[in-house]
């Protein structure tokens, strides 16, 4: 069984709501609550339209300019702030652990993420899921990147499997699901916030808890 990390593994939102705590210490002073809120929502809101997009300064940049800061970060120090400090932001459900490694005693388990080595691998050691993983693939490191089937034929390779004895599971329809049926995978579409499929791909499967996932390997 294959994962996909950012919102599927880990919460990746609840990341970005840390991270910008950090920015509110480093950067801003007396915030009143309402403020904070309404900043929250927009730094969301540029997280979003910058993801898939390895450079992050625009994010803060965004957000400086809505809301001057006290402190400003320079603009070549951003993108080391995120980095640095972005990983750090991710904690791991124990309950997604303990099923990962319920499917662990049974099939062989790995990692296919999209995104810069550093960060996935940062966040992967910052939740101790190295250790739970037979395999783990980040596309910068290979070259390639879901939904380009290659991704995930080169996990088929590593783990000596054929890919109609694999699932994988991702939140994303298109570059997860797409994707791992490129390579003749089936996907299980992890849906928690029960998102209405618009697209004309259909899941081998739709879960909305981690749970649900044990059927599938008994």
């Amino acid at each position: 069984m294959l994962f996909d990390l950012d919102d599927t593994l880990l919460n990746r939102d609840h990341a970005v709501d840390n991270l910008f705590l950090m920015i509110l210490e480093e950067c801003y002073e007396d915030i009143k609550h309402s403020a904070r809120i309404e900043m929250l929502e927009k730094f969301r809101v540029f997280d979003k339209r910058s993801y898939g997009n390895g450079d992050k300064t625009k994010v803060l940049e965004s957000l400086f300019d809505e809301f001057p800061p006290k402190y400003r970060l320079p603009h070549n120090d951003i993108q080391d702030f995120w980095n640095n400090h972005f990983p750090r932001c991710f904690s791991i459900n124990q309950n997604t652990i303990n099923i990962v490694n319920s499917i662990k005693r049974q099939v062989k388990v790995g990692i296919i993420t999209n995104g810069s080595t550093q960060r996935q691998k940062a966040k992967i050691l910052q939740t101790d899921l190295n250790h739970s993983f037979d395999i783990i693939i980040i596309s910068e490191e290979v070259g390639f990147s879901k939904p380009d089937k290659r991704i995930f034929e080169l996990a088929l390779n590593k783990m000596n499997v054929q890919p109609e004895a694999v699932l994988f599971v991702g939140d994303d329809i298109e570059r997860d699901i797409a994707g791992c049926q490129n390579a003749n995978i089936k996907g299980i579409w992890f849906n928690p916030h029960m998102n209405k499929n618009d697209t004309e791909i259909k899941p081998y499967a739709e879960i909305h808890s981690f749970d649900s996932l044990l059927r599938y390997i008994t």
